[in-house]
């Protein structure tokens, strides 16, 4: 007489079992029905400690484990091991239906392996395969978003409905949507328009000239140009070719202004068919409340100056300066800007009329509440 190695059938020799083959054939039969359709609700409640399921030689047992499927249930106050014997061959299919916040490991008596735990919260269903040394986890689950941790590359096979809940993050975590490649992060309203979000990042102000004003000492002469009857005349200021002019004009950031460096890009046109480069630079200081305006600039940033198209009155835009370090610069202040024609280095030898200035900054809040 033997036992089958996985499931213990009781192994027929040749000769023997007289009067008792048919019993023994139909209990074999049942015990086979019972590995492969099997279900057993076995309890394992208690504190921190280990349940050993077993497989009988040819009969049921109580904590039997030949079942198919498994309801782990009871309350355990500690994290529970549930062992199967390590030398079988088997599948199962675990229910977790325990109550108790603490995680159920289930493995081989005697495997290598750490085998699967159910984590303190996942009261899922879990397939499992002994392979004779080590307990494996097959990876099918009903747990899965429940453990979304466990999951490294998770994708979605349709819309995500939140059921009236809220995406949270802990420990003050901030909550990031990236977009792959050009992609753009956007909303969607209930009408279904799409629109982009607004990110939190860098800005742009349109300062017209006029918006400006000269300043008392060398300040460049504000103008009018019309060109063509009817159509669009030039509100300037115009800035001498050898005088070092200026202007001066005053901004508040937003709140939401990160309080750093900005950049200038300035838009003029030539007075005269002349192509030598034109260029400017910028300084700028802040005030804030109950302090005196009579400050210094910081120091001035060139932008690279721009050869001039030669044809009166096209329009140039030179490209994005450097860094402008903004002295005091400061949330909920007053920010003067004092632009300069830089004669130093331009070369253009007729007025450059100055149309207005884009002024960059960074946020770094998504709104100014």
């Amino acid at each position: 007489m033997g036992y089958s190695t996985d499931i213990k059938l009781d192994l027929m020799v040749t000769g023997s079992n007289s009067g008792t083959w048919g019993t023994k054939t139909n209990t074999n039969l049942q015990l086979i029905e019972e590995a492969l359709c099997g279900y057993i609700d076995q309890d394992i409640a208690g504190g921190a400690g280990t349940t050993a399921l077993v497989i009988a030689d040819a009969a049921s047992s109580g904590k039997n484990c030949r079942n198919m499927v498994i309801k782990l249930s009871g309350t355990i106050t500690g994290n529970r091991i549930v062992t199967v014997p390590t030398t079988l061959e088997k599948v199962w299919i675990w229910s977790n239906e325990t109550s108790g916040a603490y995680t159920v490991q289930l493995k081989g008596a005697s495997d290598s392996g750490s085998g699967y735990t159910f984590g303190t919260t996942n009261k899922g269903k879990r397939i499992t395969y002994m392979t004779g040394t080590d307990m494996v986890d097959a990876g099918f689950s009903s747990d899965a978003i429940d453990n979304v941790v466990e999951d490294t590359s998770p994708q979605l096979g349709g819309d995500l409905d939140v059921n009236s809940n809220d995406l949270v993050s802990t420990s003050n975590g901030n909550i990031d949507i990236v977009p792959n490649g050009t992609g753009v992060a956007r909303a969607k309203d209930g009408g279904g328009t799409t629109a982009a979000l607004k990110i939190a990042g860098k800005e742009t102000m349109w300062v017209p000239a006029t918006a400006m004003y000269a300043s008392t000492t060398n300040g460049a002469e504000a103008t009018q140009t019309e060109l063509t009857a009817g159509y669009p005349e030039l509100k300037t200021f115009d800035f001498d070719t050898s005088t070092a002019e200026s202007v001066q004009f005053n901004v508040s950031f937003p709140k939401s202004w990160d309080e750093g460096v900005v950049q200038f890009q300035t838009f003029w046109s030539a007075s005269a068919t002349d192509t030598g480069t034109g260029g400017f630079t910028l300084a700028g200081c802040s005030v804030a409340n109950n302090i005196d305006y009579d400050l210094a600039f910081g120091t001035p940033v060139a932008n690279t100056a721009l050869a001039a198209s030669g044809t009166q009155d096209d329009l140039m835009v030179n490209v994005e300066s450097g860094d402008v370090t903004i002295a005091s610069a400061a949330a909920d202040t007053n920010t003067i800007f004092r632009l300069v024609r830089d004669t130093g280095t331009d070369t253009n030898t007729g007025d450059l009329r100055l149309v207005g200035v884009k002024i960059f900054y960074t946020t770094d809040a998504a709104n100014d509440a």
